[in-house]
């Protein structure tokens, strides 16, 4: 069996000069604490600090990084035990599920997930040997057992990563319940939730209207009118806010935005409502309401994050065997520059509006992307996200965006991860890279040390913060 290869000057330059420059950079920022401000992990781990179960449950069941890498290679999900929404047969066995991982855990050779998850393996739980299929048992015990330890309960586990605040992100429509747990714990001032009101705002949904009725009796809002659609949106990110959000997220297939009239809006809202909304309806509806979203954004302070450029659920079949959310979402094409302009007409010069716009486009990123952070007082960068969070796409994002943009119209790193171990080796592959990049700009003349030292520290740490207003 080979060891788990985690070398201490991983990602940094070849060349000696640049790597010990990269190295003393790093070391001043490895130890600072984690600001995870946008992720997807269960707000129900924190607010009842129960066990995880088994090792299968927490490295393979959440993560759809491990589902598409196996299902390129004609792993079936219902091998893996993920559970299927059409009622078909699925594995109850994890640790049948475990053997399958750990079967074909050389096809991770050289990604992200290999780098994070061989971190997690040998830091947290202190394996020394790659996982592979011989070992996969002792793998599957070792972590099981460790799992059920007090040291690894959830709460127990951020204090361990040293993560000092972490968001989870709801729908529009969550009624909570786990964060008012945690608000009623005094956790709620390191977990907090994120609103994202897609459940609402998108009418191309097959739930679309049952959605707006839904939240009409949430509020007491007459939400088949747009006034009181609107206001039922205020109702629901007052609450958001009283349980510790500071921000909004929009996974909106493109960067569409839209200022109508008052007139033109009332007549959309009530044709998206009815059986005779068209495809380009549900578009001008989404775009509408991102300009709505940062109109309310500049009235309760929420920063506001853009997530386009993802064709969802791409897999069909599988969509309808196993649902959202499980590997088959492909990056597109997205235009910002004419997407964004009617918002930003609006209220691109508000000082005290923050958007922060990602992309799974890197074409975007020297042409649209850092004119536009480098123009607007309202807009900032988010780190390179999903298929480009790797130490290749954070190189190419620096690469590109700072000549125009700068560091300090970007948002530091998050992680976006359902992959709650994964969060502190994410974080420090994002640190190993920065440090990388900071190093070679002293090689070049282009920054002195003492400026490197504090870039670093405001990449790692303090970026996030301001972004996303964590005080």
């Amino acid at each position: 069996m080979d060891p788990i290869l985690l070398h201490e000057d991983r990602l940094f330059p070849v060349d000696k000069t640049t790597r010990d420059t990269a190295r003393a950079l790093y070391q001043s920022v490895k130890d600072m604490p984690i600001i995870s401000p946008h992720g997807h992990t269960d707000p129900r781990w924190f607010a009842y600090d129960e066990n995880f179960t088994n090792a299968t449950e927490l490295f393979i069941t959440p993560d759809h990084y491990v589902f598409r890498m196996l299902y390129s290679q004609g792993v079936g999900l219902d091998t893996l035990g993920i559970s299927r929404t059409d009622d078909g047969p699925t594995e109850q066995d994890p640790r049948k599920a475990w053997q399958v991982f750990a079967d074909h855990y050389y096809l991770f050779a050289a990604t992200p997930s290999r780098l994070w998850l061989d971190t997690v393996f040998h830091e947290v739980f202190g394996m020394t040997d790659m996982l592979c299929s011989k070992n996969a048992m002792n793998y599957y015990d070792h972590i099981t057992a460790e799992l059920a330890t007090p040291a690894f309960k959830p709460r127990a586990l951020m204090d361990r990563f040293n993560i000092e605040l972490i968001a989870t992100t709801e729908g529009a429509l969550d009624p909570l319940t786990h964060h008012q747990k945690l608000k009623q714990s005094g956790w709620n001032k390191r977990v907090i939730t994120t609103f994202r009101p897609d459940d609402v705002v998108d009418a191309s949904r097959n739930d679309f209207a049952q959605n707006i009725a839904t939240l009409g009796e949430m509020t007491g809002e007459d939400t088949l009118t747009w006034e009181g659609y609107l206001n039922a949106l205020r109702r629901r990110r007052e609450v958001f806010k009283a349980h510790g959000a500071t921000a909004t997220d929009h996974g909106h297939p493109t960067a569409a935005t839209a200022d109508l009239t008052l007139s033109e809006c009332e007549a959309l809202f009530s044709k998206v409502l009815s059986p005779d909304a068209t495809a380009a309806d549900q578009d001008l509806f989404r775009a509408q309401m991102l300009t709505e979203m940062a109109g309310m954004s500049v009235e309760d302070g929420m920063v506001m994050q853009i997530h386009p450029g993802s064709h969802r659920s791409h897999n069909t079949q599988l969509f309808k065997q196993f649902g959202s959310d499980k590997g088959h979402d492909i990056p597109v094409a997205v235009n910002f520059v004419d997407a964004l302009k009617p918002l930003l007409n609006k209220y691109g010069n508000e000082r005290d509006l923050t958007i922060i716009l990602f992309t799974l486009d890197e074409t975007t990123y020297s042409r649209e992307l850092a004119p536009l952070a480098g123009h607007y007082p309202c807009l900032k960068l988010g780190p390179a996200w999903w298929f480009h969070d790797s130490p290749e796409g954070m190189l190419r994002f620096r690469h590109q965006m700072t000549e125009t943009a700068g560091f300090f119209n970007t948002a530091g790193f998050n992680d976006d991860t359902r992959a709650f171990l994964s969060i502190p080796a994410r974080h420090d592959v994002a640190r190993r890279m920065d440090c990388r990049f900071l190093a070679q700009l002293i090689a070049e003349h282009r920054i002195s040390e003492n400026e490197a030292f504090e870039l670093a520290s405001q990449l790692t740490y303090k970026l996030a913060k301001q972004a996303y207003k964590l005080g």
